[in-house]
């Protein structure tokens, strides 16, 4: 749950590197969310409003921390834009996504503590 707190803390910070973990345990608890406020919708009927908000609100922390773990891997955040080539681009990106990240520094930074 740590992890996924601080990426909503870090949601303007789009400098350094992001492990395969701390994005790994993001996305984890954002499907548990996810899934938790349809769930709220089915039963008060709102039409997916929490759902809704809840992706509104996430849109930052998760490009922030996508960009992060692009950065481990020594790539630019831009590479994110991969999502929009339908299914190739979202295939390459989730390649990057689990790749492991660079040893030691790289032009991101320094290796992220887990």
């Amino acid at each position: 749950m740590d992890y996924f707190l601080d990426a909503y803390r870090q949601f303007t910070n789009f400098q350094g590197r992001a492990s395969r973990k701390q994005y790994w345990m993001f996305y984890l608890f954002y499907v548990i969310f996810y899934i938790m406020f349809a769930v709220l919708d089915d039963l008060l009927q709102t039409g997916g409003l929490f759902m809704a908000l809840f992706a509104l609100v996430s849109i930052l922390p998760n490009i922030a921390i996508v960009t992060r773990r692009l950065h481990d891997i020594d790539k630019s955040g831009w590479w994110q834009l991969l999502i929009f080539i339908p299914i190739i681009g979202a295939i390459v990106l989730l390649v990057f996504l689990v790749m492991k990240g660079t040893e030691g520094e790289n032009r991101f930074g320094s290796v992220p503590l887990n």
